[in-house]
């Protein structure tokens, strides 16, 4: 594993790689890069050592990065967006990528992550994107995920929140929460909507989702099964809630390993 900083625009972005075991893939063959996205209020570090295991297991190179203004990452643009995962995912995503040498590649969302990904591949995918893995992902607005946020709001300013996040943001703490959180929050939010990107997505899709996410409900699957060009495969967790790769770590494990296998 290597840990550093890209610049991309006029900021830095902090990311590591984490290679995969040369005896769980062909001989010769690298194949495409495991690119991670993180959830609203995620970063680098909290995918606490999931992606070095998808790397160890498929034999794929894990690249893991924050997005702007999150983690030792710089900040850019206004911290609060209706259009904030538009940006990651048709602005500064593919700069990451270039950035980052990475040509061939899987992406590997969850939540915001996974919207991200949903509009990246639906609207500003590169020929080298091979395939997509959704956790807990966002196509619409729910009142039940509405509520969490809500939630989430009050133990920010009320509870203890704000001093856990600053342990993996730092200065950003601010900053990334607002982000996240009163982009969501915000009235006009509640039509924000991407279904549109899905009959544009080619590539395999494998969507993992827990039976009690509270940011989401079954109908978000249903409406990437409905919708995508792709061919999707949906697993539904038990015992599961809105972070599949904490809450089942193997058996996300293992379903991302056979998706992978398929793809080749």
């Amino acid at each position: 594993m290597s840990h550093s900083f890209l610049r991309v625009g006029s900021g830095r972005v902090e990311y590591e790689w984490h290679h995969g075991a040369v005896d769980a893939r062909p001989e010769g063959d690298r194949g495409p890069a495991l690119v991670f996205l993180h959830e609203g209020l995620g970063c680098r570090a909290l995918w606490r050592g999931f992606p070095q295991h998808v790397a160890r297991a498929t034999g794929l190179d894990a690249f893991v990065y924050s997005r702007p203004g999150y983690g030792a990452s710089d900040p850019i643009g206004p911290a609060v967006s209706q259009r904030y995962m538009h940006d990651e995912a048709l602005n500064v995503l593919p700069k990451v990528l270039r950035a980052a040498a990475i040509a061939e590649h899987i992406l590997v969302g969850h939540s915001d992550g996974a919207s991200i990904s949903i509009i990246y591949a639906g609207g500003n995918a590169g020929d080298g994107l091979r395939g997509l893995v959704l956790l807990a992902p966002h196509v619409f607005v729910e009142p039940l995920n509405l509520r969490s946020i809500a939630k989430a709001r009050d133990a920010f300013e009320r509870g203890d929140l704000a001093s856990r996040l600053k342990r993996w943001h730092g200065a950003n703490t601010t900053y990334a929460f607002s982000r996240w959180n009163d982009s969501w929050l915000a009235p006009e939010f509640a039509r924000w909507n991407i279904e549109e990107y899905l009959p544009r997505i080619r590539v395999p899709i494998l969507v993992i989702q827990g039976q009690s996410d509270e940011y989401g409900s079954n109908a978000q699957i249903e409406a990437i099964e409905r919708q995508a060009g792709g061919k999707v495969r949906s697993v539904l967790l038990p015992e599961c809630g809105h972070s599949p790769q904490l809450d089942q770590p193997q058996a996300t494990l293992n379903e991302i390993v056979s998706f992978v296998k398929s793809l080749a």
